[in-house]
């Protein structure tokens, strides 16, 4: 088994992903911004942009799973700067292998072009995308020894449907759907079955 940290455990796909890890065995460490906020969670407080405390945190761990957000901080800030300190802390731990959640706009569609270019951003979101983007950007430039995937939704989330227990990869497509649990799935088994270093790729329901 694994042990693997969970950065951004409170949100719904840092839930998902700890609880699919847990249910297989491995090791969680969760980790939340404010544990005062997720009363119901043995987690301590992690700042993502914080690269001392991103190493404390994370030594001895194999793997470490990146879903944090901070919707306080402007997120052309906020996106970059964990990188950077997940990238820093992470290297300083030992830890060699990250996962990070991304958005479904930095992936290519069918046409190869990437959703965040073809398609016309919602502005109450644009921010957060173009944000989310430039995190996503700076890893997959990075020289890095650490072995990276950054996997997402490729389309969005499905809040309210069940799960169907399978997922497929995909090209980006806003009209696609994945519920938090089979997104999960397809994380856990990128983890136990890494087959994408330095990739970023889609998944959705099959």
């Amino acid at each position: 088994m694994t042990d693997i940290i969970v950065f951004g455990a409170g949100g719904r796909a840092g839930r998902a992903i700890a609880t699919e890890a847990q249910s297989r065995g491995h090791t969680v460490t969760r980790v939340v911004r404010a544990p005062s906020r997720h009363p119901d969670l043995d987690a301590p407080a992690g700042d993502v942009t914080d690269a001392d405390r991103i190493a404390k945190l994370s030594a001895g761990h194999a793997v470490a799973v990146h879903a944090a957000a901070d919707l306080g901080t402007p997120a052309s800030e906020f996106f970059p700067a964990a990188m950077r300190a997940l990238l820093t802390g992470l290297a300083d731990a030992g830890v060699r292998r990250l996962v990070a959640i991304g958005l479904a706009t930095g992936l290519t569609g069918t046409d190869g072009v990437r959703l965040s270019e073809a398609m016309d951003l919602p502005p109450e979101h644009r921010d957060f995308i173009l944000g989310h983007g430039r995190g996503t950007d700076l890893l997959r430039a990075a020289d890095t020894e650490i072995e990276w995937t950054i996997v997402a939704p490729a389309g969005d989330f499905d809040h309210t449907g069940a799960p169907v227990g399978r997922y497929r990869i995909s090209p980006g497509d806003p009209n696609l759907r994945i519920t938090y649990p089979d997104f999960a799935r397809a994380v856990l088994d990128e983890i136990e079955h890494p087959a994408h270093s330095h990739t970023f790729y889609g998944v959705t329901a099959a």
